[in-house]
């Protein structure tokens, strides 16, 4: 029995109450508005509800008195063992073993789609992260971004979200010119210009793109520029992508900046027509020669220059005109993962979408994080003054360093110790959560070996109180995941399967699956086969959204 079929039931036991109680008026509740919960303390059952305390007004009746009129016709139910009243009205809900256990086999037969919810159906979410200038290789600031953002994506599409990945190319400005400068510096000997990258990395751009163009040296001077630039923008953004793909992070968008300012088939740029868009809105005024959004409509500090009297662009126009184009694109909101020195864009970008007509409060959300430290960690051969992705991954490996990253708030700094991630030992919690999923294959293994199959379930066997608690947990996981994308935090995943491995190693402890000596095999045991698949199948579910693999041996 789940909480949607305990919620039905409930429905069933308030009808006649509400009926007697308020003759002709309709209860005006369904199953979705019945919120149970798990006690903190297993002995209070297995769901505790407050529905009495919220309907002893329009009822008119004393909360205890109602709470005990639905306790006693809930224990008339079949699959509840009790139901008892608590406090000024609580009502603690205990099941009874068969029905709690029903869930081993609901859970292995619904497979990798346990876990997945409705909650967040119909809502259409683009996830901006990482967008790192393509001038350079990713770094540790990059990685926390990368770890989370895709992990946030895959919470909302298992919540039913149309949700998409997006990557911003920042291929426009001034960090362009420096860029293709210094590579073209590099190509020639030269050391780096004042401003301009500096690094082995881009001695080994140029290196390439002498390799793809051996004549570029022999080219008139502005046209090595475009062809350096050109050819080193396109290897230094493979490299940041073939780096994302090892850490398992796919974007489904890589949007380029300078699709912004390209002129359209009428000639104008996706940057002119937002401006004129937000013109027509009325939050578009003229001023000395330039013209400005009056953002402090929107809770803004001051409005903001969108073009300059010189007729240049602000990067404020940017932002404006990508925020137009992802709604233009079918998304209704908008989440932007940016780091701690981006504080200030959070106003802006409010702004900007309550400028468009947008509710600032509803349809953008923009996530600031904190700033990562790993102990004994080195700077980049390659790049000199940054930590690279690529050395954390190749050090600490994929899986320890996203499950990491992930298992905190956003917003809280953390300090990395690569030493402990390593570890193959329950101090090191990648591996205590990946060692009970391989443990349940082991188990199953096992079972194969001494003739214990799922060919029978009695899920009324499943007495014991370590099988009440892992029962329980397992029942949470649709909560929680539901729960995670609508909070955007991975971390309460991370930490719920780390709770589970608990709860399951306690099991694993007390309850036998194969036989001991020569015993035979029994209905117990065959349950139990059921109930390790199942915790062995949230394991995998879970570890999927945190993009985390799922050893079967370790």
């Amino acid at each position: 029995m789940n909480p949607e079929t305990l919620a039905h039931a409930l429905l069933a036991v308030l009808a006649p109450i509400a009926e007697e109680r308020r003759p002709g008026e309709p209860l005006g509740l369904e199953a979705s508005d019945l919120v149970f919960d798990r006690p903190r303390n297993r002995d209070h059952g297995d769901w505790a509800s407050n529905v009495a305390m919220r309907l002893a007004k329009p009822l008119a009746a004393n909360p205890r008195e109602l709470a005990q009129q639905i306790a006693d016709g809930l224990a008339e139910v079949d699959g509840v063992a009790s139901a008892e009243v608590a406090g000024p009205g609580f009502i603690n809900i205990r099941l009874d073993a068969a029905a709690a256990g029903a869930l081993a086999r609901t859970i292995v037969e619904a497979g990798t789609s346990y876990g997945r919810n409705d909650s967040q159906k119909g809502v259409s979410v683009n996830v901006e992260f990482v967008s790192a200038n393509p001038t350079g290789p990713l770094h540790i600031g990059h990685t926390r971004w990368a770890a989370l953002g895709d992990s946030i994506v895959r919470l909302l599409l298992a919540s039913g979200a149309n949700a998409a990945r997006e990557y911003y190319i920042n291929d426009a400005g001034a960090q362009m010119d420096r860029f293709a400068i210094s590579v073209l510096a590099a190509a020639k000997g030269e050391p780096t210009p004042e401003g301009g990258y500096p690094g082995a990395y881009i001695t080994t751009l140029a290196g390439r793109v002498l390799e793809a163009r051996p004549d570029l040296l022999g080219l008139p001077d502005d046209e090595q520029l475009v062809v350096a630039l050109d050819l080193a923008y396109a290897f230094q953004l493979a490299e940041i992508k073939a780096s994302l793909e090892r850490f398992n992070v796919p974007f489904d968008v890589w949007f380029s900046e300078r699709t912004l300012h390209a002129p359209g088939a009428e000639g104008t740029s996706l940057i002119d027509q937002a401006v004129e868009r937000l013109r027509e809105q009325g939050h578009v005024f003229d001023e000395e020669g330039a013209v400005w959004v009056r953002t402090t409509d929107f809770g803004d500090d001051k409005d903001r220059v969108i073009r300059r009297s010189n007729g240049e662009y602000t990067y404020f126009a940017a932002d404006a005109a990508y925020y137009l184009n992802k709604g233009d694109r079918g998304f209704e909101n908008k989440i932007y993962l940016l780091g701690a020195d981006h504080h200030g864009y959070v106003h802006r970008l409010k702004a900007v979408a309550g400028a468009a007509g947008d509710d600032p409060e509803k349809n953008i959300q923009v996530l600031i994080g904190q700033l990562v430290s790993i102990r004994g960690a080195r700077l980049s051969k390659r790049a000199g003054n940054i930590i690279e992705m690529d050395d954390l991954q190749a050090w600490i490996g994929t899986d320890a360093l996203r499950y990491a990253l992930e298992r905190s708030p956003a917003d809280s700094p953390l300090d990395l110790d690569p030493e402990l991630l390593q570890k193959r030992t329950n101090d090191n919690p990648v591996f205590y959560v990946q060692y009970a999923h391989a443990r349940t294959h082991n188990v199953a293994r096992n079972a194969a070996d001494s003739g214990v199959d799922r060919g029978e379930f009695a899920p009324e066997t499943l007495t014991h109180e370590t099988e009440a608690a892992l029962l329980g947990a397992l029942q949470e996981f649709p909560r929680i995941v539901g729960f995670a994308a609508e909070v955007r935090e991975p971390h309460r995943v991370a930490r719920y399967l780390e709770e589970l491995a608990g709860l399951y190693h306690r099991w694993y402890d007390n309850c036998r699956v194969i036989p001991q000596g020569d015993d035979p095999v029994e209905a117990v045991h065959r349950t139990r086969l059921w109930l390790n698949d199942a915790a062995g199948q949230v394991f995998r579910n879970g570890l999927e959204l945190l993009g985390v693999s799922a050893p079967e041996r370790m």
